[in-house]
């Protein structure tokens, strides 16, 4: 491995490669707040860590008694599929989740109590639509949270490197909004999935702008991110590849300064979006660790693996109110962007991170969301922010205090788990396949007579909407100029 750089007061300099991964839809409490309940609630550093006790309780359905948090049981059919079904993880039904009521009190005061009524609503909601739902599965199993028994992977690089205890989504609201701030630190007052694309320029513009190199992947078919941008749309061809690409170019040494990562999409897949296989994003994780871990730029790498939204999963910890709003406008359902969404589970790794690490934002900051990510690159390529909500965002560069890096390997000997169930949702299209069918249903691909206009074919399964986006994609790239693909 190359000798590291000297590093500067801000941490960053020793960092060539940020690298980040955004799985789906869980909260911090379902996926790490049992993290370090052996030891009281405290890091082997002797850091505090805001997790479970396991006395935490919401109200059951209809006035039932209530329910406690309670540990996923590992080794069941059902293990990486709880809570069962989709949660409700739109902007009403989050609120729903925090305040009892799908508008929000002034003040907003949250008490996080509403999880399982909530829950309970949507299992009947669902249940009408014919939406997928593992058979038995009831309105308490949203108070079921993994431990370092189910998550073995995940658990070990967060109790390894860093975990960030205090991260929030960036919007109390469902994924495309959340995705947005990590790409362009708002989501122009959008606050659901009805809004598809955005104009705002993103952080890959700036770091164009200052020649820093970039790179987006997806994990076997074309970023869906791409889409979502009109500056990714026109970005050269090369700027995006598959997860095999990533692994190329981590084992080569030709990683790009920053780099993203996204799951696959489909209910199949390893997005590990409720009620979709956990197991599968534990393996995906692993791996894209252990590509950087065993590449030649590992000593000059942060990686940080974060998810984009809460996804209805419980969380007990309040939502802060001092939220900087990207811009003046007031978003949709009157929302003023000075909330933040639940904790979301979210990790920095790197060989400068000493083990044992829960970092938070310094006091009387702006507690980390999704815009820390973009104040990160920010700071480490000097950047001017793209909004004022990641102007004011604290960057993570406190993590990376140690003089020399780390030489040993959380994950030796750890084994990603392998689910016993079957897939309550397997072949079945997810929403974001159906999203990214319309995103690229809308390319201007000329037929044989230059005729751009094109209506989407009536699709029903998961590989029908694989199959669809693939070959769009494809006719596409192929009626561009040479030189888009450079």
């Amino acid at each position: 491995m190359p000798m590291p750089k000297k590093k500067s007061p801000h941490s960053l300099a020793a960092i060539n490669h940020i690298v980040v991964l955004m799985l789906e839809n869980r909260s911090f409490d379902h996926m790490l707040g049992y993290l370090y309940a052996d030891n009281g609630n405290v890091s082997a550093a002797g850091q505090p860590f805001e997790g479970l006790t396991g006395r935490e309780s919401n109200p059951g359905a209809s006035g039932a008694a209530p329910v406690e948090v309670f540990e996923i049981a590992p080794g069941t059919a059902s293990t990486y599929y709880m809570p069962g079904a989709d949660p409700g993880e739109g902007y009403a039904a989050t609120n729903a989740q925090l305040f009892g009521s799908s508008t929000a009190p002034v003040p907003p005061v949250a008490s996080n109590q509403g999880f399982v009524s909530n829950f309970d609503s949507t299992l009947a909601w669902e249940a009408k639509q014919k939406w997928s739902i593992l058979p038995g599965t009831v309105a308490a199993d949203i108070m079921g949270m993994h431990t370092p028994r189910t998550l073995p992977v995940l658990c070990a690089l967060a109790r390894g490197f860093a975990v960030c205890d205090h991260w929030f989504g960036a919007a109390p609201t469902e994924t495309l909004p959340n995705r947005a701030f990590v790409h362009a630190g708002t989501s122009q007052g959008h606050m659901d999935d009805k809004t598809k694309s955005f104009t705002a320029g993103t952080i890959y513009a700036s770091l164009g702008k200052k020649n820093v190199s970039w790179k987006i992947y997806g994990y076997t078919a074309d970023p869906l991110t791409r889409m979502s941008f009109p500056d990714l749309v026109d970005a050269p061809d090369a700027n995006f590849g598959h997860f095999a690409d990533f692994q190329a170019d981590a084992a080569n040494g030709t990683l790009a300064g920053y780099s993203f990562l996204e799951p696959s999409w489909g209910s199949s897949g390893n997005s590990q979006h409720p009620n979709y296989d956990v197991a599968l994003g534990e393996q995906y994780i692993h791996d894209v660790y252990t590509a950087l871990r065993h590449g030649p730029a590992w000593n000059e790498t942060l990686l940080i693996v974060t998810y984009d939204e809460h996804g209805g999963c419980y969380d007990h910890v309040p939502p802060p109110t001092n939220a900087v709003p990207p811009d003046a406008s007031t978003g949709e359902f009157g929302f003023d962007f000075r909330r933040f969404g639940p904790r979301v589970p979210t990790l920095l790794i790197s060989p400068w991170i000493p083990p044992g690490t829960v970092l938070r934002a310094p006091a009387g900051a702006m507690p980390f969301d999704h815009t820390s990510i973009l104040r990160t690159v920010e700071t480490r390529w000097s950047i001017p922010s793209l909004t004022a909500r990641d102007a004011a965002a604290t960057d993570v560069s406190a993590a990376l205090s140690l003089q020399a890096p780390r030489t040993d390997d959380p994950l030796a000997g750890i084994t990603p788990p392998v689910s016993k169930g079957a897939n309550p949702a397997a072949g079945r299209p997810s929403h974001l396949q159906q999203v990214y069918a319309e995103l690229v249903s809308a390319l201007p691909v000329p037929d044989a007579h230059g005729n751009t206009a094109h209506a989407m074919p009536a699709l029903h399964t998961e590989a029908e909407y694989d199959r669809y986006i693939d070959e769009r994609l494809a006719a596409w790239k192929a009626s561009r100029p040479a030189s888009a693909s450079r």
